[in-house]
């Protein structure tokens, strides 16, 4: 399923690498857009949403919307 997650407190290259490394150590096929500009991140995933909005939270993050 595809998922996007709106997330807020990323900044730069370093940002993108952590919240895409922590939605693959918890699905590792996982594929994942990650747009700085407007902190979208899409993610193809069969994991449960509530699992992938806390790896990206508990990375540092803060996910203010998902659809």
């Amino acid at each position: 399923m595809t998922i996007e997650f709106h997330v807020e407190g990323m900044s730069c290259q370093h940002c993108v690498a952590a919240v895409t490394n922590a939605i693959r150590e918890h699905d590792a096929a996982a594929q994942a857009q990650v747009d700085l500009a407007t902190g979208r991140v899409v993610v193809e995933s069969a994991q449960p949403v509530d699992a992938l909005k806390a790896a990206i939270e508990q990375a540092g993050y803060t996910v203010t919307s998902v659809r």
